[in-house]
C-alpha cells in the first residue's frame, strides 16, 4: 500500500522548469495536500539532493509517496491518477485511450520544439526563426488538442472539459507558445487562454516571479 497522507514533491525552479511543473500540476489535480520542496537547479541543494539519492534520475520532479519514490513526470501523474483516476482521465473509454495517447505523445516527444523554444515562466519574448520540423510539431499539437476537444464534455474549457491530466501536460507548451508569440488558430487560443487563466496556472507564474534564483544561460539574451 502506499501512503497518499504523506505526499512530498521535489520540483526545480519554477521560473524554468516545464517537467516541475507538470508534476505540480499534478499534484494539485490530485486534491490531495502535499509538501513543495523547491530545489535551485545547479545550486548546492540540488547537487546534494543528487548525491544523497533522492533524485534517482538526477531529475526533477520526484514525488515521496509515504517512503516510495516515484520519480518522471509521467509516473507522478500514473501513480496519482491511480488514487483519483476520475480527477484525472476522462469517465468514457474512447476519450480516456486518447487521453493517454497525447499524455504519452508530450512526453516522447516534441523535442525540437523544446529546443527551439525554451521554458521560461514571466517575460514576453521575440518569436525566433521556426524551422520546419518545429512547425511540423506546432501543427501537431494544435491537430491533438483539436481532436481532445472534439470529445471534451461540455462541462469546461480544457482538452476533455475539465482540467485534467492532458492538460497538466499541455500547459508548458500553452506557456510557451504565449511566451513567444507563437501564431496559432482561435480555437487554439481559446484553449491556451483558458489554461493561462486557470488558477494554479495563474500560482505557478506568481512564484517564479517571486523566486530569487536566476540561471544566466536560461535568461533571454538581450
Amino acid at each position: 500500500m502506499l501512503d497518499f497522507s504523506r505526499l512530498r514533491l521535489l520540483i526545480g525552479n519554477k521560473r524554468y522548469s516545464s517537467w516541475s511543473q507538470r508534476g505540480w500540476l499534478a499534484a494539485k489535480l490530485s486534491g490531495l495536500p502535499f509538501e513543495e520542496d523547491v530545489l535551485p537547479m545547479r545550486l548546492e541543494g540540488f547537487e546534494d539532493a543528487k548525491a544523497k539519492g533522492r533524485l534517482p534520475a538526477g531529475q526533477v520532479p520526484v514525488l515521496f509517496v509515504g517512503d516510495v519514490m516515484v520519480w518522471d513526470s509521467q509516473a507522478i501523474l500514473e501513480t496519482l491518477g491511480e488514487r483519483e483516476p476520475a480527477r484525472f482521465w476522462p469517465a468514457d473509454p474512447r476519450a480516456r485511450a486518447l487521453a493517454r495517447c497525447v499524455v504519452a505523445e508530450m512526453h516522447a516527444g516534441f523535442a525540437d520544439l523544446r529546443r527551439t523554444l525554451p521554458t521560461i515562466y514571466g517575460p514576453k519574448l521575440p518569436t525566433p526563426d521556426l524551422p520546419g520540423a518545429v512547425r511540423s510539431q506546432i501543427a501537431r499539437i494544435e491537430h491533438l488538442w483539436a481532436l481532445c476537444r472534439a470529445q471534451a464534455t461540455p462541462h469546461g474549457p480544457f482538452l476533455f472539459g475539465p482540467f485534467s491530466a492532458a492538460d497538466c501536460f499541455y500547459a508548458p507548451v500553452v506557456t510557451r507558445f504565449d511566451a513567444y508569440g507563437v501564431t496559432v488558430s482561435p480555437e487554439t487560443r481559446a484553449y491556451m487562454d483558458a489554461v493561462l487563466a486557470h488558477d494554479w496556472v495563474r500560482q505557478w507564474y506568481a512564484d517564479a516571479a517571486a523566486e530569487e534564483w536566476r540561471i544566466d544561460d536560461y535568461e533571454p539574451k538581450p
